[in-house]
């Protein structure tokens, strides 16, 4: 009789552990996914944006015509790979948007006619923003993908976080090469009123490490 009593209660314990990891497990699964949809609110924001700046500056920057369209190529397929749900596209893609953008501000500054529009300070400011909106929001979801895949990958909860259908998520990081500052010829362009700096990196748009199962939400 005691026996009895005694697998009863270590099958009680087994069930309730087992509930408590796998609602744990999905509580921070879906953590993981409302922080990359943060991620993808910015993104949006931007892409919105970036016709309104080439518009503005186009009338001004008439000899730069393959930098404006680096920009609105770069947009184009930002937001052709967003329409995917692929995390590692998306990185790819955002970077290259983040480098032609920084390209763009940084010819910018030869222009001072340009520099004195509301109109394009406003973008560029309202760009600057959303830059660290992404910047927050890519730390934000990495630190819940680290709690995550922590969890899958702790014993005994590694056990059975496979069994339950629970894969990993990958890193939204910034490639080395976003960081760095591009290189800008002014061969070619009208002297300036005042040299100016070039502005500070773009945000993030790194993509999460290869073969993850990052958000968009697991299968």
């Amino acid at each position: 009789m005691v026996g009895w009593v005694i697998l009863g209660v270590v099958v009680v314990l087994i069930l309730a552990w087992l509930v408590f990891t796998y609602n744990g497990l999905v509580t921070a699964r879906n953590r993981t996914q409302e922080a990359w949809s943060e991620i993808d609110v910015e993104l949006k924001r931007r892409h919105d944006l970036i016709p309104n700046l080439v518009n503005t500056v186009q009338g001004y920057m008439g000899h730069e015509r393959g930098t404006l369209e680096a920009v609105t190529n770069a947009r184009a397929n930002a937001v052709a790979a967003g329409a995917t749900g692929d995390p590692t596209k998306i990185g790819q893609a955002e970077n290259v948007l983040s480098q032609s953008l920084r390209s763009l501000f940084a010819v910018s500054e030869n222009y001072p006619d340009l520099k004195a529009i509301s109109a394009f300070t406003n973008l560029q400011e309202n760009l600057t923003a959303t830059e660290d909106k992404l910047e927050f929001s890519r730390r934000f979801y990495n630190g819940n993908v680290r709690d995550y895949n922590t969890k899958l990958q702790t014993l005994p909860t590694s056990l059975i976080a496979g069994a339950l259908g629970f894969k990993p998520f990958g890193f939204f990081q910034a490639d080395e090469g976003d960081r760095a500052v591009p290189q800008v010829s002014f061969n070619n362009l009208p002297p300036a009123a005042s040299p100016g700096s070039l502005p500070p990196a773009a945000g993030p748009g790194g993509p999460p490490a290869p073969g993850s199962a990052g958000p968009p939400p697991q299968s």
